[in-house]
């Protein structure tokens, strides 16, 4: 006897495999920190159009989170605009970008930051009241952690962690000066060295989420805006969707349960995983959680720096 499949039966157990794959598959969302100066980079304007270029090309909704500081004169506030007018959400990264960790850096200098950059950026039609915390520092003392989440809470304002920390800024320096002096090829192996590194800390974070959390939550990424950005996102996209993350828009990940729960640790900051992992007395955490240290030893085993 042979065995004849149903048609309808199989048609089901397809769709319940599908609908299991897009119920369980891993979700991230790309935020970018900084915002380009045209006066201090002559590429920032092409960064800039393909950063965006390629965001519009997959369909994807970021976020943004500009310092005053890293816009120069004023000249980088149109380059914001371009964002706003993409539908990219826009949040506060302060107006000087200093560490609230720094202890020269007071609670109420740090508030006052924040508050003008507020005003220079509220008139754009995509801002969001969220606050990205520059260096993901959140304060070295108790006063100052926990003033800066009263005075949030008074002000409507939201914290716009990340859950996956990455030193893109770091390879991005190093694959710039490679460009500068000519070498393409040893560019072209830091910016693949880069997006394993990216899948590499994707993972760790997932892994120490489930361990955390029990489950994979929606992701928030951080990256910078950058040269090194500016030409391997589209690469860095397909990378993450090959190893099965899906990238949503920045809006829904900051819905996840996740960013509405402030870790007790202090220094307060860092990924919001990596916080809520030493709260809850994982060992082994390095601190930073990620820097240059760590990536160093790598790119110079490899020849790519000396």
């Amino acid at each position: 006897m042979f065995f004849r499949p149903n048609p309808r039966r199989t048609l089901v157990a397809a769709l319940l495999c599908l609908f299991s794959h897009l119920c369980f598959a891993q979700q991230l969302a790309l935020s970018f920190d900084d915002g380009f100066n045209p006066e201090a980079h002559p590429g920032a304007r092409q960064w800039n159009a393909q950063l965006l270029a390629t965001l519009e090309a997959r369909g994807i909704q970021a976020a943004l989170f500009p310092s005053l500081a890293r816009l120069g004169n004023g000249a980088g506030l149109e380059l914001l605009g371009a964002w706003a007018q993409a539908g990219h959400m826009i949040g506060n990264h302060t107006a000087s970008h200093r560490s609230l960790a720094a202890p020269e850096v007071s609670l109420d200098g740090f508030i006052s930051d924040v508050e003008t950059a507020d005003e220079a950026l509220r008139g754009l039609s995509t801002f969001v009241p969220m606050l990205r915390f520059p260096y993901l520092k959140e304060g070295d003392t108790l006063a100052k952690r926990d003033g800066m989440r009263a005075w949030m809470k008074r002000r409507g304002y939201r914290p716009a962690p990340v859950s996956i920390d990455a030193s893109d800024w770091y390879y991005n320096r190093v694959y710039a000066g490679h460009l500068a002096a000519g070498e393409t090829g040893k560019a072209g192996q830091v910016k693949q060295r880069y997006i394993d590194h990216l899948l590499d800390r994707a993972a760790y974070y997932d892994g120490l989420a489930r361990r955390v959390l029990g489950r994979s939550p929606t992701h928030v990424m951080l990256l910078h805006t950058n040269q090194l950005n500016a030409d391997a996102l589209g690469d860095v996209i397909d990378a993450l969707n090959a190893k099965g993350w899906r990238v949503v828009p920045a809006r829904s990940a900051f819905a996840d349960r996740l960013y509405d729960s402030p870790p007790d640790t202090l220094p307060a900051g860092e990924s919001i995983i990596w916080a809520q992992a030493r709260a809850a007395g994982i060992p082994c955490l390095r601190y930073p959680a990620e820097d240059a240290v760590y990536e160093a030893p790598r790119l110079r085993e490899a020849g790519l720096i000396p």
